[in-house]
């Protein structure tokens, strides 16, 4: 009998993993993209139908669009991220609109609550590109209190996001072993990550529309602020970077649905909220 011998995958180095993340993220100016996506945070708020006085926390809140739509719900809102420069965009944003928001830093794998002590947890395209997804999720659902709600807003995996996602490893080799943040993006991955913690989820498909004067426009826009982007760019020689300029144009003229020369191009994204057990 010939003998069968297993093989065993490598191990994934997550915090090396997280480590160049967090250079990305903090690359280019993140906010300059956010800012423009501030009406989800406001209908994933309505769909989580916050109340006033609720406790809410904004995992990898970015600069603040979730955070910003719950405490005009007049919530109790603790915005938190790992990008100290974006905590920092969030608070001069809420100060010019006088919301009395607790910004903090953290990271989304090991958050510094104590079990069951928010109404409300939620993310809008943020937890979804933590390096350890289940961790990410226990997290989320360890601080959030029984009968509370999970709110997420997710790009889908073939959406213009999700294949925005899928052209940038073509030129910069990603991690061995790390799963597609555009896995939160459908239901069947959100019941493996929340599992048996999950009372009930409720998804809605929805679309937000990237709008720029051009798809040149929008090359120009992301591959300046937008951090995933900007360093794939940095990374590569000239050759390359005019070949990746010319399939992120191509893709967003895929997704292009004006006819006068601008880009309006609709992303699908899911807009989940979770009942807690």
């Amino acid at each position: 009998m010939s003998a069968v011998i297993a093989v065993t995958e490598p191990a994934v180095d997550l915090a090396a993993v997280k480590n160049k993340q967090h250079l990305a993220w903090s690359s280019g100016d993140y906010a300059v993209v956010g800012t423009t996506l501030q009406i989800v945070g406001e209908s994933l708020c309505e769909a989580l139908d916050l109340h006033a006085g609720e406790r809410v926390l904004d995992v990898a809140a970015g600069n603040g669009n979730a955070t910003l739509a719950a405490a005009r719900r007049w919530c109790d809102v603790v915005s938190t991220d790992y990008v100290p420069a974006l905590l920092e965009r969030g608070r001069t944003r809420a100060s010019a609109d006088g919301l009395p928001v607790k910004f903090e830093q953290a990271d989304a794998e090991n958050l510094p609550y104590a079990d069951r002590s928010f109404d409300v947890v939620m993310s809008t395209f943020g937890v979804m590109f933590t390096p350890d997804q289940d961790k990410s999720a226990a997290e989320m659902a360890r601080v959030c209190k029984s009968g509370g709600r999970i709110g997420l807003a997710n790009w889908t995996p073939t959406s213009f996001v999700g294949e925005l996602f899928k052209t940038i490893p073509k030129y910069i080799t990603p991690a061995a072993g790390v799963k597609s943040p555009a896995l939160w993006g459908t239901e069947a991955r959100l019941r493996e990550l929340f599992g048996e913690r999950i009372e009930s989820i409720a998804i809605e498909r929805r679309d937000f529309v990237f709008r720029y004067h051009s798809a040149a426009h929008f090359l120009e826009v992301f591959r300046t602020f937008y951090g995933p982007l900007h360093k794939a760019f940095a990374a590569l020689d000239a050759d390359k970077q005019a070949a990746l300029a010319a399939d992120v144009i191509e893709l967003a003229e895929k997704f292009n649905r004006a006819t006068d020369g601008t880009l309006v191009a609709p992303s699908e994204y899911i807009e989940v909220v979770i009942r807690q057990k």
